[in-house]
């Protein structure tokens, strides 16, 4: 339960956390992601590509998005997270809108990369950090709530991907989907992305905050921990939910109905997000990510084989609650175990781990079902990311004092 303060918190800073929501789940790294799933078959059908090849794309936004966020961690605490944020959004529209007139692998693959480039500030550093140095006592739950945007986008994406393009094709279902960060997420930021200069979230950070060094950061054995533990957890996640409505479509299972039960991850990851951001303000982080990342091996099993409506919305369900809360437990655990001194920078590398895995699992798994002619080889391939990410996470230990969240609470 969040205290009263907690709660003080929260209503006092809505506005930012609904512009970094916005912000996150119409981002460089989320819109495609999302995106290449419902996609992936109809290009296939009218251009004759592989489906390995066209989700060989995510590797050239999320993979340059990996590459790109140590430079971003540096911009937001050299320029301010509004100034890198605003022209990123714009940057995001143009990239995909770049893809929708490929007609050669390489230019869909240059509309991607321009979409990581133009777009590196929307990435997830700068979001995470905004709310990690403008919320303390109930960081975790403003964490859940401000990224809880990639929730929504997978709830409602791959349904308004396939409901353009059956109008006009993939073409104009991509064009649309390119216009939603420059209607949506513009405006919003624009207003309401204003952190509080005297909690210096976003600002030239590290002045008087508590934290780590860069460089302590690497050298203790915690970091490379979580690093991999998220990375396992990011390759079972994006391999899985790129995948999932073209397995479940090979299964005949119509378009509409699989993006239905894509939609249920979405559904879950809502619940996941912040009731996962609540639950690690007063329980410690690492256990309650065990639990988190063991569930979905399970529902990774399930989904190797099953046709039953009620089975799949379960599965994807429990598959949802795992990919809403990776993201924000790799930010509060950032912020707990180095705290906010240099925290840019020391999530950035960590994260640029987890977007590697977020960009080669789609390649990775089409591939297998290329070779093997079904997608049940990655579905077991997924159980194992999932569950030896989840033994890694009691390795953390005890929270570091380099963060004041603890001490604040006690006040």
């Amino acid at each position: 339960m969040t205290s009263a303060s907690g709660w003080q918190e929260l209503r006092g800073g809505w506005t930012l956390l609904v512009a970094c929501a916005v912000g996150v789940g119409l981002s460089a790294i989320a819109l495609p992601f999302y995106a290449i799933g419902p996609l992936t078959r109809p290009i296939a059908a009218d251009l004759g590509w592989a489906r390995a090849d066209i989700q060989l794309a995510i590797l050239f936004s999320s993979g340059l998005g990996a590459l790109t966020a140590p430079v971003t961690g540096w911009m937001i605490d050299r320029f301010g997270a509004r100034a890198v944020a605003l022209p990123s959004i714009l940057g995001v529209s143009l990239g995909l809108l770049l893809a929708s007139y490929a007609s050669t692998l390489t230019t869909f693959y240059l509309g991607f990369a321009a979409t990581a480039i133009l777009g590196a500030g929307t990435n997830p550093v700068l979001w995470s950090r905004v709310v990690s140095g403008s919320f303390e006592k109930a960081r975790g739950a403003a964490l859940g709530l401000a990224l809880v945007g990639t929730a929504l986008v997978a709830l409602l994406l791959p349904s308004f991907i396939v409901a353009l393009e059956e109008y006009g094709g993939w073409r104009f279902a991509l064009r649309g989907t390119a216009l939603l960060p420059m209607l949506i997420a513009l405006p919003l930021v624009w207003v309401w992305l204003r952190p509080d200069p005297q909690r210096r979230a976003g600002g030239t950070a590290g002045t008087g905050l508590p934290g780590a060094t860069v460089g302590e950061a690497l050298r203790d054995y915690r970091f490379w921990v979580l690093a991999v533990s998220i990375l396992l957890g990011y390759l079972a996640i994006s391999g899985t939910l790129t995948n999932l409505v073209p397995a479940l479509i090979d299964r005949g299972i119509e378009a509409q109905a699989a993006a239905a039960f894509a939609g249920a991850v979405g559904i879950a990851m809502v619940p996941g997000r912040v009731l996962v951001g609540f639950v690690v303000d007063r329980i410690w982080a690492p256990g309650v990510a065990m639990v988190v990342l063991l569930l979905p091996a399970l529902a990774c099993l399930i989904l190797r084989d099953a046709t039953d409506p009620v089975t799949l919305i379960a599965a994807c369900a429990i598959l949802g609650l795992a990919a809403g809360a990776e993201l924000d437990l790799l930010a509060f655990l950032t912020a707990r175990y180095f705290g906010l001194a240099h925290y840019s920078k020391i999530y950035a590398l960590a994260y640029a781990g987890l977007a590697m895995g977020s960009a080669t699992a789609p390649f990775l798994f089409a591939s297998l079902h290329d070779r093997t002619g079904s997608y049940g080889t990655s579905f077991e391939v997924a159980a194992i990311f999932f569950a030896i990410a989840a033994l890694l996470m009691p390795i953390l230990g005890r929270y570091s004092d380099t963060d004041n969240s603890d001490r604040d609470r006690a006040a």
